[in-house]
């Protein structure tokens, strides 16, 4: 496997940054989670978009412009022979001392790692997955900024931890306001009534870009669409609720702690989505 590391293409083995990188020691620095399809890579405009617009929030000069970040993806895939790959682009404050000041940082450190993925297993694609909701909030919109994708994931891991000792593969958040805010890794909707419905992300949802495909497929084909707040029996007496993200995909959700969703089987306008969604993936990107 090559990885790409500050304007080089290394082993494995030989991808190192300094142990003083502020990545490393304060979760200083933005990512994305890209997805190719068949040499397509799938909204590839829109992540870099917000790579840099995550990087300009917290005062981070990427060293490379646009295009030359694209072409360095690119170059990535096809040193590694991927057609379908799960592209991860980090770009870090850099190496500085042990204090917090990014002004002892000299240079970013930039790096794509470009794999396979699976996310979830293929069945619960298939039959749907169970949730929990988890005591963990997500932060304060006021404290950081939900558009940000920042490397500081602690939030989200304490909520995993909390769904791994229920037994489930993900976990719900609310806001401090007991509003539904989002999943771990991933962007929640539901279905009541025929229209399809996911949080506002001003309470403290990521502006997720397959969520935001998944708003333009219901504008485009018609299907009734609302940002809305939602409490969590909102959840429970969803028609339908599912799951969106790079990573995930569109998964449909059945159970939510412990109670059926619907009919406990994956919906009807998920179904529909998740045929929408694919078609989606084999246009909508940059080719390679």
């Amino acid at each position: 496997m090559k990885i790409y590391l500050n304007g080089q293409l290394v082993s494995k083995e030989n991808a190192k940054i300094s142990i003083f990188d502020h990545g490393l020691l304060y979760g200083d620095g933005v990512f994305e989670g890209i997805r190719s399809y068949d040499s397509l890579i799938f909204k590839m405009k829109e992540h870099i978009d917000r790579l840099y617009n995550s990087a300009d929030a917290i005062k981070l000069v990427i060293p490379m412009t646009k295009t030359k970040m694209i072409a360095a993806v690119i170059k990535t895939l096809k040193a590694n022979k991927l057609r379908d790959a799960y592209i991860r682009l980090v770009v870090t404050r850099g190496p500085g001392d042990l204090g917090l000041d990014p002004r002892k940082c000299s240079r970013p450190t930039v790096f794509i790692i470009t794999d396979k993925i699976a996310l979830y297993p293929k069945e619960f694609y298939e039959h749907g997955l169970e949730l929990v909701i988890v005591s963990t909030n997500r932060n304060l919109v006021e404290a950081l900024d939900p558009r940000i994708k920042s490397l500081n994931y602690l939030n989200n891991i304490l909520a995993k931890n909390e769904a791994i000792e229920a037994g489930t593969e993900e976990a719900i958040m609310l806001t401090h306001e007991g509003y539904v805010a989002e999943c771990t890794g991933d962007n929640i909707f539901i279905v009541k009534d025929g229209q399809v419905r996911t949080p506002p992300v001003d309470i403290g949802a990521l502006d997720g870009i397959t969520k935001n495909a998944v708003i333009d497929l219901c504008e485009e084909t018609g299907l009734p669409f609302q940002e809305t707040l939602m409490k969590k029996d909102d959840l429970y007496e969803a028609d339908e609720v599912f799951l969106t993200g790079t990573a995930a995909e569109i998964v449909p959700v059945i159970k939510i702690d412990s109670r059926r969703i619907g009919n406990g089987k994956p919906g009807k306008m998920t179904l529909r989505l998740i045929e929408l969604f694919r078609r989606l993936t084999k246009v909508d990107g940059v080719r390679y």
